[in-house]
């Protein structure tokens, strides 16, 4: 009698109001057979999200927590280890998509703006990361991609460079495009994949709807949250053969 292969997991954390990259990487992965574990502040978004997942064929699950803290990643990693035991399920991909932007001028810059900022775009992200890298070394190497997990990180155009407005932004960003590519350089060899996204410039959402129709309503000019997503899902489905680190996504008229 053959043995059913695990069902695959995707952990993604950040999901916004449920219309943007982390919700929209949730629903691309749940069509191409992923159980989805949604990680987000507050019950509400993660609770819809969940719900409209599973009705559309899915397997998902809410995970919400208070805080994004060490001590709440931590323990909302032990819940979903929890939820998707091994050997009927392999966590092998997760999406960091969580982020605290600021945009303002140096000098009005205060000491909540630079904790808050390296809070989540840093700290955060180290606590997300140790479980995933944790989670994945338990896994036995794939046969066909030739790895035993895929951790995503979303950046943006701070990432690489700083601005008027953007200090302590880029601050964040920057330290978390260094905590990603030494990840990356680190558990390679363990065939772990990790992956920066570059996102340079506007993402389609209810709010540039709203306030900016003329963009959103024009894919020259802004991202949309799905074809990110698909990117995401590329760069799991990528064999040890080849491997991207740092991805450049942005609009085809966008000024870079």
């Amino acid at each position: 009698m053959s043995i059913a292969a695990a069902r695959r997991v995707l952990v993604v954390a950040g999901l916004g109001a449920g219309t943007g990259t982390g919700a929209s990487a949730a629903r691309v992965f749940s069509k191409a057979g992923y159980s989805v574990a949604l990680v987000a502040r507050g019950a509400e978004t993660v609770n819809k999200l969940a719900q409209e997942l599973n009705a559309n064929g899915g397997e998902a699950a809410p995970f919400p927590v208070e805080a994004y803290s060490a001590k709440d990643i931590s323990s909302v990693w032990t819940s979903i280890r929890a939820k998707y035991p091994a050997p009927e399920y392999t966590i092998d991909a997760a999406v960091y998509n969580i982020g605290q932007g600021v945009w303002k001028p140096f000098l009005d810059v205060t000491p909540e703006d630079i904790r808050l900022s390296l809070e989540l775009n840093v700290e955060a992200a180290f606590a997300f990361s140790r479980e995933a890298v944790l989670t994945f070394k338990e896994n036995k190497v794939s046969e066909d991609k030739g790895k035993r997990g895929t951790l995503i990180f979303t950046g943006a155009t701070a990432s690489l460079r700083g601005n008027t407005t953007t200090s302590v932004f880029a601050a964040g960003k920057f330290g978390l495009r260094a905590l990603a590519q030494s990840l990356a350089k680190e558990f390679g060899k363990e065939n772990i994949h990790v992956a920066h996204a570059i996102i340079d410039g506007g993402i389609l959402s209810d709010r540039m709807s709203e306030a900016r129709p003329e963009i959103a309503n024009n894919p020259n000019v802004r991202l949309s949250p799905d074809s990110i997503a698909k990117s995401y899902l590329y760069l799991t489905n990528q064999d040890q053969s080849s491997w991207t680190w740092e991805l450049d996504l942005r609009p085809a008229h966008e000024k870079w």
